[in-house]
C-alpha cells in the first residue's frame, strides 16, 4: 500500500436497514408505558452512542444516562462526561455490566430520580407498585448485558451482532421496578461522518458495511494524535511515520501476510480493530464533553 492510495477518510457509512423503521414505531408506542427513560451509552463514544431521534420519541420524560464500559475508557474523560451530563439535568451512573461495576447502584438512582413519583404513589396508598423503565441504546452498547445484571439473571437476549436483540420483554427486578429492553436503534443519517467513523470504530456498525483498511488508517491518526505511544508500545513502530507506513508495520510485526510474503492490510486492519474494541491499546475514549458541546450535546 502506498501513501497515494488513501487520503483523510473518504469513508460513507449509512447504516439503517429496514427492521429500525420497525423498531422506531415500536419505541415511540411503548415509552407510554413507562415512568422513566435510561440511555445506555459507550463511554468511549458519548457523542456518537446518542441516537438523537431518542431526545424526540422520550419527550419529558425523566432521564437516566449510563456511560457503560468505563474499564475501557479513560477514565478522567469519563468523569468529565458524567459531569456534562449532570450538568444538563440527566441522572448518570458509571458501570461496566461485564465486572458489574457500578451496576449496584442503578436501583437507589432510580428511585431518586423518580421520588417525586413515589410520594404520589405513597399518598394513594399505592405502596409497592413497580416503577417502569424502558432501556435504550444504538446496537452493541450492552443494554441486554446491563439489563442481565440489574436482573440478577439472564432475562434479555442478546447476540452479538450490531443490531440484534429480539422481541419486547419486561424484566423483573426485585425492588419493585421493571423494565423494558428495545431493539439497538440507529439514526437513518449521518449527518456527521464523524460519527459513523467513531460507531465503527467500536463495531456499532456491521463490518460487512465498513472498510477496514480506511477506518484503521483513521484509527491510527487519532490514536497517534490523542494517545501517543500506545502503537509504539503495542506493535513496535515508528509513530512518527503516516499512517499507511504504521499499518504496514503491524502486518510485518504481526506476521500478517498473504502468498508470497504479500502484506495482508486487512488482516491487519481487523488486529488492530479489534485490538482497540477489547481494550488491549489500553483505555481510550475518542470522545471528549468539548466535542460535545459543539455538537449540541
Amino acid at each position: 500500500m502506498k501513501q497515494e492510495d488513501t487520503n483523510q477518510s473518504t469513508m460513507n457509512i449509512q447504516w439503517y436497514p429496514g427492521h429500525m423503521t420497525k423498531t422506531r414505531r415500536m419505541i415511540e408506542e411503548d415509552v407510554k408505558l413507562v415512568d422513566a427513560v435510561c440511555e445506555i451509552l459507550d463511554a468511549r463514544i458519548p457523542i456518537a452512542s446518542r441516537n438523537p431521534d431518542i431526545d424526540a420519541i422520550c419527550g419529558n420524560k425523566p432521564r437516566m444516562i449510563v456511560l457503560n464500559r468505563i474499564d475501557m475508557a479513560d477514565p478522567a474523560l469519563t468523569k468529565k462526561w458524567a459531569e456534562h451530563f449532570r450538568a444538563k439535568g440527566y441522572a448518570v451512573l458509571q458501570t461496566d455490566c461485564k465486572t458489574k461495576k457500578g451496576i449496584s447502584g442503578f436501583v437507589p438512582a432510580v428511585r431518586t430520580l423518580l421520588a417525586e413519583k413515589l410520594a404520589r404513589y405513597a399518598e394513594k396508598g399505592q405502596v409497592g407498585r413497580p416503577l417502569k423503565f424502558m432501556v435504550v441504546g444504538i446496537p452493541n452498547v450492552g443494554k441486554s448485558t446491563f439489563i442481565n445484571q440489574i436482573a440478577g439473571r439472564k432475562g434479555a437476549k442478546a447476540e452479538n451482532r450490531p443490531g440484534v436483540t429480539r422481541g419486547k420483554q419486561w424484566i423483573t427486578v426485585d425492588q419493585g421496578l421493571l423494565l423494558l429492553d428495545t431493539p439497538g436503534i440507529l439514526w437513518p443519517k449521518f449527518e456527521d461522518q464523524t460519527v459513523g467513523q467513531h460507531l465503527a470504530f467500536i463495531g456499532s456498525i456491521k463490518d460487512e458495511l465498513i472498510q477496514s483498511v480506511e477506518l484503521a488508517l483513521d484509527l491510527i491518526e487519532f490514536l497517534t494524535a490523542s494517545y501517543p505511544g500506545i502503537l509504539g508500545k503495542t506493535y513496535s513502530v515508528d509513530e512518527s511515520e503516516d499512517s499507511v507506513a504504521i499499518l504496514n508495520a503491524i502486518a510485518v510485526n504481526r506476521g500478517c501476510l498473504k502468498k508470497g510474503n504479500e502484506l495482508d492490510h486487512d488482516k491487519a486492519a481487523f488486529l488492530l480493530l479489534d485490538d482497540f474494541r477489547n481494550a488491549r491499546l489500553g483505555k481510550i475514549s475518542v470522545e471528549n464533553p468539548q466535542d460535545g458541546e459543539n455538537n449540541g450535546n
